[in-house]
């Protein structure tokens, strides 16, 4: 009996010794939210080294969906993330500064590894994006530049040249008018008043255009994008200046489609009447080409996707980026809307 209670008792030390051995080894003990945080990046780093990454988490901040093109880009950049198994944060600002700024302090808060931002205007961003980068969150500008002073507070601009894009809208002018030598009188569809591609885009088109004198531009303003905003003020235009209006240039699509609902309620031909350079490139646009409605589009890609999804990879990998990742793009006219009519992504 006794050797029997001897062996029972045995076998329970034995037993006690390996389940505190078990929790020892599989517990980790906290002693501070630091000690937490440190803990989770060495899980992280581990997890990694054996291959099994966790999501990278990317906070976007749209700047709204004003248009065609915005929508495109949107759908791309949701598709992308997917694609590419990253985890996406997406706020829309709705056109709003204030908006997209209440959209990265909540990026910051959720510890996100990467920010990226198509910002609404140029100008206001120095104070947010130093708390990014107080943060210690790298920073990737979609689309549109932003202002600042010191442009180590973000890493890459990845985008389109949009000064290039009004320096072929306005080559195309010349070239279309070459034979002219009366005054040409232009009106301007400009974007959100402040944005990179409003402002780049008339900039490039004036400076082509100025060294010839008979392009006078009669009016510019800003429509906001949008294909009522680009009817309503086009309407405007013709009440005004009426059959002195010989060419729009509009710096989108949806504006100029606006416009060509103006025009022909006007009475006047679009396309004919007043010849219609529009930049973006979308489907819409590419029908009114193909009807002889639109002379020439100027190709700005909003499908940036993939390049914002490789550019957060590269950056999550410890690779370097080049300051400006321009993304390639064409002009189209009438003679070649019918090839590409239905092709277009957007």
């Amino acid at each position: 009996m006794r050797s029997k209670l001897l062996i029972i008792l045995f076998l329970g030390m034995i037993l006690i010794l390996y389940t505190f051995d078990s929790v020892h080894n599989s517990s980790t003990r906290f002693t501070s939210s630091e000690d937490k945080t440190a803990a989770k990046n060495v899980v992280n780093h581990t997890d990694q080294d054996q291959g099994l990454v966790r999501p990278i988490v990317l906070g976007f901040s749209q700047l709204g969906s004003e248009s065609a093109w915005r929508n495109a880009n949107t759908i791309s950049i949701r598709e992308a993330a997917e694609e590419a198994g990253i985890e996406l944060h997406f706020e829309d600002a709705d056109q709003s500064q204030s908006k997209q700024f209440e959209a990265i302090r909540s990026f910051i808060k959720q510890k996100v590894d990467v920010i990226a931002i198509a910002p609404v205007i140029e100008s206001g961003w120095e104070p947010i994006l130093k708390e990014i980068k107080q943060a210690g969150i790298p920073l990737i500008i979609l689309d549109r530049l932003v202002n600042v002073s010191d442009s180590s507070l973000y890493v890459t601009y990845i985008g389109s040249d949009f000064y290039e894009e009004g320096r072929k809208a306005g080559k195309y002018v010349i070239d279309k008018l070459s034979s002219k030598k009366e005054i040409v009188g232009i009106v301007e569809l400009g974007g959100t008043e402040g944005s990179t591609p409003s402002i780049a885009r008339g900039k490039g088109f004036r400076d082509v255009i100025k060294e010839h004198e008979n392009l006078k531009i009669l009016k510019s303003q800003a429509a906001d994008f949008t294909f009522a905003q680009g009817k309503q003020v086009m309407k405007s235009f013709l009440n005004k200046m009426g059959n002195e209006i010989n060419v729009l240039y509009s710096h989108n699509d949806d504006m100029a489609l606006g416009a060509i609902e103006a025009i022909e309620e006007f009475g006047l031909r679009p396309g004919k009447d007043i010849i219609i350079v529009s930049v973006d490139g979308t489907n819409k646009a590419f029908e009114k080409m193909a009807e002889g409605k639109i002379n020439s589009v100027v190709e700005c890609n909003p499908l940036l996707g993939p390049n914002l999804m490789q550019a957060v990879n590269e950056l999550m990998q410890g690779r370097s980026l080049p300051k400006r990742i321009v993304t390639p793009e064409s002009v189209f006219t009438e003679t070649m809307a019918l090839e590409e009519v239905g092709k277009r992504k957007y």
